[in-house]
């Protein structure tokens, strides 16, 4: 396969594996949380304080129990999905404080803008995994919102969804609560029905929060992602060639505790490492320096055998203009023709992660539909090359009335709901409408078109009653 984009070689690799054994075993990496001291240190890891470091040989045995591929489990089994080697996800956008409307003005987000978020994904045809904490909602106690969103994810949307790792309690919560909802927490001990987002905290070091939500995800054999966010020039060196390095030593050292936790534990490698921008010192995630890193990453998890994780529709605009569509079309694309497997933030982020929009939701996810057809392979057989029907018109003929064109004018082209093919005068006609205008419409009617999923009343009461029961004990 020919791309101009670079294609790491196995000695590429090995120098960044080379590398990040050598951080494993000198420097190491701190775990803040005394379970997991407890767990490397059972399992003969040399431990100095709150430091764990790894022989190469750790690293190797974690790889041969960690799976390829896996299914994440939806409670409508129709929408289950594989991750893993050529199966991937889209996912929507995560952990955005703020709403930002078509004017660019910015307000806190609410519990209501979370479960609408909900009801497009539910309605999306091209969104197959619902994600977590799209916003965080400022109308909500932040010690026990966890539960309301695990309950919104549940009840609004019937595809697969991520959990809660917000804390160790918070992640048992997520469990619990799906136990619920497969009759019984015995029921998804050996099936996945959730995917969480485990971050290292760059340069080298986990947070006990993110540590106690690995452990009791993995011993309950419920999907990790280990992921590492690194500021190039910040929060990790400046040259992509070592933010792989120390981005590799981190990612590895995560999925080595999930896998001693429990063999064979679904794990996802993930990163969304970009460029610290020189002038402001903020991140900026619609640098090509992510895309660049997303198209290694997916790479180096290949070279492992594992799937891997990246962003999607990233940027820094703050409004969905065309700086938005030219940075997000950029990180998606190269996600999906990387070989990303678990694509989050693939719809609705604005402004380095500070804002979720609703109109750039639809743009985003109308470029994962286009994404998809361009994926989709030519069958290339004797009946869609057609040689007879080509013979028929001839020289100089035309196609646009033949029986074939009127059979497949539907169905064979990527058919957009957003994007304009107007000429001036029809678009005119219309209003001159952008995209991002006609986007907020079309919210609207999405949202009006909702209908929730059906799910057991008696399970929809029994989880109703955890989240109530744990918000007033």
């Amino acid at each position: 396969m020919y791309d101009r984009m670079q294609e790491l070689s196995i000695q590429n690799m090995e120098k960044i594996h080379d590398a990040a054994m050598d951080l494993l075993k000198n420097t190491g990496v701190s775990f803040n949380e005394e379970e997991a001291l407890k767990i490397f240190k059972a399992n003969g890891h040399r431990v100095k304080g709150a430091t764990v470091f790894f022989e190469e040989s750790d690293i190797q045995k974690a790889l041969k129990t960690a799976p390829r591929r896996f299914t994440v489990h939806a409670r409508n089994p129709e929408k289950n999905v594989e991750i893993g080697e050529d199966d991937f996800v889209f996912l929507p956008g995560y952990g955005a404080p703020f709403v930002m409307d078509v004017q660019g003005n910015q307000r806190q987000a609410t519990m209501e803008d979370y479960d609408n978020f909900c009801k497009l994904i539910q309605t999306s045809p091209y969104i197959n995994m619902n994600g977590w904490m799209m916003v965080e909602p400022a109308d909500m106690p932040h010690e026990t919102v966890h539960l309301d969103l695990n309950l919104s994810n549940m009840l609004l949307c019937d595809k697969p969804f991520m959990g809660s790792p917000v804390s160790r309690q918070g992640a048992l919560d997520g469990i619990e609560m799906a136990g619920i909802l497969w009759g019984g927490k015995k029921n998804i001990m050996d099936k996945t029905v959730s995917v969480s987002l485990i971050n290292s905290l760059s340069p080298l070091q986990f947070a006990d929060e993110m540590i106690g939500s690995l452990i009791e995800l993995a011993r309950h054999n419920q999907a990790c992602v280990v992921a590492s966010l690194i500021m190039a020039g910040g929060s990790g060196p400046v040259t992509l060639d070592g933010v792989l390095a120390l981005q590799n030593a981190e990612i590895l050292a995560g999925i080595t505790l999930a896998q001693l936790v429990r063999p064979g534990a679904p794990v996802i490698y993930g990163s969304t490492s970009s460029a610290m921008d020189m002038k402001t010192g903020a991140l900026s995630i619609g640098a090509p320096e992510l895309s660049k890193n997303i198209h290694l990453v997916a790479q180096m998890a290949r070279f492992y055998n594992l799937p891997s994780r990246s962003g999607g529709g990233l940027t820094d605009a703050l409004c969905a203009d065309a700086q938005a569509g030219v940075e997000s079309a950029l990180a998606l694309s190269t996600a999906a023709r990387s070989g990303i497997n678990f694509i989050l933030h693939s719809c609705g982020i604005l402004g380095s992660y500070i804002a979720m929009s609703f109109e750039k939701f639809l743009v985003d996810e109308e470029a994962c539909g286009m994404i998809l057809n361009m994926l989709k392979p030519l069958a290339l057989t004797d009946d869609s090359i057609d040689i007879d029907v080509i013979k028929e018109v001839g020289i100089g003929g035309q196609y646009l009335t033949h029986p074939k064109t009127f059979k497949l004018c539907r169905t064979e082209f990527f058919m957009p709901t957003l994007m304009s093919r107007k000429n001036p005068d029809a678009w005119a006609k219309d209003g001159k409408k952008h995209i991002n205008q006609i986007a907020e419409d079309k919210v609207a009617q999405r949202l009006a078109s909702y209908e929730k999923p059906d799910i057991d009343p008696e399970i929809e009461k029994q989880l109703t009653q955890y989240v109530e029961k744990r918000k007033n004990p």
